[in-house]
């Protein structure tokens, strides 16, 4: 990209790039934990399998590292010395995740691998910016090169074995920053990996905490509504929300605009 436009895209992974099973993962971990070892604190807390919904996983743990989302959903229902029970919690659930992701109980969403596709076309550079520490497995597991195959998709940079993982010029997904979103450090560090100013990027987000995270950086948002979220993802100033990432007008970005063909 040359001019005023867009020069990079800063990309979340779980909920934009791969619909993974964290929100399995957290669901199933605290329900064994509280059928099990916590059985004895259940009753005194708000939780129930019923009661652990998709909203409440969006909204108090979507985009955050592993303990701050474990902290999050144990506070939210109450249970007792949170705190202490924060790296039980976070550490049950990484386990079940790695045996769904080893199973391969996740898939790549396609508008999402369109989309990557194309900005790599029209010369943008990549970041992955996942707090999740487990987004390499996913992203390595992903071919691109197949996948453009089977789209009709011809591009110059698709090489034998190209992974999505290839496919981005930087990844800092998984460090230890020293806050989480909705603070803007790891895509304020992204930009910097890349080479550019904060305004010459955008982010592409689910979550209401990367929204955030992304504006507090001085950063343009694109919020993608995997869930019943449009409005949510709307009401943190995103730039623009939209259901598929397919809607995104590329040729617009070389004049610095985020709109819809």
């Amino acid at each position: 990209m040359t001019g005023d436009g867009f020069s990079g895209a800063i990309f979340d992974v779980d909920g934009v790039l791969v619909d993974s099973p964290h929100e399995r993962a957290w669901k199933d971990s605290l329900r064994e934990l509280m059928k099990g070892e916590w059985a004895d604190i259940a009753p005194s807390t708000s939780w129930s399998p019923e009661a652990f919904t998709s909203q409440v996983y969006q909204e108090q743990m979507s985009g955050k590292p592993r303990r701050a989302g474990a902290l999050a959903a144990l506070r939210y229902f109450g249970v007792p010395d949170a705190e202490s029970r924060a790296d039980v919690y976070g550490a049950h659930k990484q386990d079940i995740l790695v045996k769904l992701i080893e199973a391969g109980d996740f898939r790549a969403y396609p508008d999402a691998l369109r989309f990557v596709l194309a900005c790599k076309d029209v010369g943008l550079r990549l970041a992955a910016a996942s707090s999740s520490k487990n987004a390499g497995l996913f992203l390595r597991q992903i071919r691109l090169d197949t996948f453009a195959e089977q789209e009709g998709l011809s591009y110059d940079f698709l090489t034998p074995g190209l992974t999505l993982l290839d496919a981005f010029d930087v990844d800092i997904s998984g460090r230890d920053f020293a806050h989480g979103k909705p603070h803007p450090e790891i895509f304020l560090t992204a930009a910097d990996e890349l080479g550019y100013a904060p305004a010459q990027v955008f982010v592409v987000e689910d979550a209401v905490s990367g929204i955030q995270a992304a504006k507090a950086g001085g950063m343009a948002a694109v919020g993608v509504s995997r869930a019943d979220d449009f409005d949510a993802l709307a009401a943190q100033n995103a730039d623009i929300v939209v259901r598929s990432l397919d809607e995104i007008d590329v040729s617009a970005l070389a004049r610095h605009e985020l709109v819809t063909k």
